[in-house]
């Protein structure tokens, strides 16, 4: 089915981070010179690409994953086999996270090209987009499990993802922010994808990588848990 819409899809996925990467790398990168040095062209890149593995996650199950769930009956339909719900609830996780891949995968070239990323990293890279989309597609499908309607996702991503995407050191370092600030970030679980994603493609030292794969895994379990749950308690009559 993801055949049929996938250059639309790329778009999407796509579009936003290569414009942000463009106009804050290029553009801004100019006037901010380097951070915790590196040129600011690397230190956004990297940025851009761990924010990019949560969004294609989260809007994959948020948006997918409900229409599959309550308009076009595809959950039903699989429950009508042998599947149980938390097949079900798996594979919709694991398409997230391979969306991840996919998107990322693609900016990862793109800013190689561009002289931001070190093309030999790209393995360990991209494996750990696909363990954020595992993670946030986790916790996506919770909301997805207790949603209403699209609309109520508005408050997921206004009041969960978007406050990550601008304080989890996606465009300058965490460390730059308030002491409460920096305690809050280092929570949320994005500035851990930043702080394993950031060393990885720029060659700088990895600090604490059990600590970061341990925390998004932690989330990621907790969510699928809830998550399996929950939609077992919504559609099983």
């Amino acid at each position: 089915m993801w055949r049929k819409t996938a250059a639309a899809s790329l778009v999407g996925n796509l579009g936003e981070p290569l414009l942000y990467l463009a106009g804050m790398g290029y553009g801004l990168g100019r006037f901010v010179g380097e951070v915790d040095g590196l040129p600011y062209l690397m230190f956004v890149a990297a940025g851009i690409l761990a924010a990019s593995s949560m969004n294609s996650a989260t809007f994959e199950v948020l948006y997918g994953s409900f229409t599959r769930m309550t308009r076009q009956n595809t959950f039903h339909a699989m429950l009508a086999t042998p599947l149980s719900v938390a097949d079900v609830v798996s594979g919709e996780i694991v398409w997230g996270a391979t969306k991840s891949l996919i998107a990322g995968s693609a900016i990862y070239l793109v800013a190689t090209l561009f002289g931001a990323f070190e093309p030999m990293a790209a393995p360990w890279a991209l494996a750990v987009a696909f363990l954020s989309g595992l993670c946030f597609a986790s916790l996506g499908m919770v909301m997805t499990a207790i949603s209403p309607s699209y609309e109520f996702f508005l408050y997921y991503t206004t009041l969960v993802t978007v406050p990550m995407f601008l304080f989890c050191g996606v465009f300058y370092p965490v460390d730059s922010l308030p002491p409460l600030m920096q305690m809050v970030a280092q929570i949320l679980p994005l500035s851990h994808v930043v702080e394993l994603i950031r060393p990885l493609t720029t060659g700088a030292p990895l600090h604490n990588a059990p600590l970061h794969v341990s925390i998004l895994l932690l989330y990621g379990s907790i969510a699928y848990v809830a998550s399996v749950l929950l939609i077992k308690r919504r559609i099983i009559v």
